[in-house]
């Protein structure tokens, strides 16, 4: 009995929840944009380029488990031939190479990305979606039988 009012108050929780988002996809116009920016003048600040990638390599060189990777995963693609510091070295510049490049496209991937999700209509359209699915989950969680 208690699995059932918990089950029938959710479902109708997540269909809430989907309702609300339908109506604000709905009644939101092309010209009036969902409000998603942060409020606060604190988390708008630019930060210059060299700051934010020097707070990325100090993190990622005080990260232990970067440490770790390389302890665990390099000595055995390393030979104990006179050359093992030339190709230590080697690898660990091709992996930096590939890691600088990855990251890279990342932040270009991202902030093309984050002007995209502030238009409009695409406010519009993640809300529509959001709420379909959350409508979906309350209906499935609502018809859900417990076998035994």
């Amino acid at each position: 009995m208690a699995f059932a009012v918990v089950k029938y108050l959710s479902a109708a929780y997540l269909c809430w929840i989907g309702a609300k988002a339908l109506y604000t996809a709905i009644k939101t116009t092309a010209a009036k944009q969902i409000d998603t920016a942060p409020h606060s003048t604190a988390t708008c600040k630019k930060r210059p380029l060299l700051s934010a990638y020097i707070e990325g390599v100090l993190t990622n060189a005080l990260n232990p488990k970067v440490s770790m990777f390389y302890l665990a995963a390099f000595p055995q693609f390393i030979t104990g031939a006179d050359q093992s510091v030339t190709s230590s070295f080697l690898l660990v510049f091709l992996h930096s190479a590939i890691n600088a490049v990855w990251f890279g496209a990342m932040v270009l991937l991202v902030s093309q990305l984050a002007t995209l999700t502030r238009k409009g209509a695409f406010q519009r359209w993640l809300k529509g979606v959001t709420g379909v699915v959350f409508i979906w989950f309350g209906i499935k969680l609502a018809s859900y039988r417990i076998t035994p």
